[in-house]
């Protein structure tokens, strides 16, 4: 088994203790990074002092970037199986005259 590294991340002043392959721990402290930010902005935007409510909106700020990102993702994919049939055509075309 690879060996695991025990860390400790700080999210709206609760820690928690992770144990986790040492390949995430970059990925997992810039997130840690990122909610903080974020909990300071809602915060100061919105006047929200309810941990639990500026924790859902964070939740909902970082599952609607995703759930965005596969969307332009998929349109993108749409977009690139267009160009190439239509490609496709120009080459048979090509080919077959």
């Amino acid at each position: 088994m690879a060996e695991m590294l025990k860390i400790k991340l700080s999210i709206a002043n609760r820690v928690y203790p992770l144990t986790i392959p040492p390949s995430q721990e970059e990925g997992l402290r810039k997130a840690a990074k990122k909610i903080e930010a974020m909990i300071k902005q809602f915060e100061q935007s919105y006047s929200v002092r309810d941990k639990q409510d500026v924790l859902a909106m964070c939740a909902l700020q970082f599952a609607s970037q995703v759930e965005q990102k596969t969307l332009d993702k998929e349109h993108v994919n749409e977009h690139v199986e267009e160009k190439l049939i239509a490609l496709n055509l120009v080459l048979q075309e090509h080919l077959s005259s």
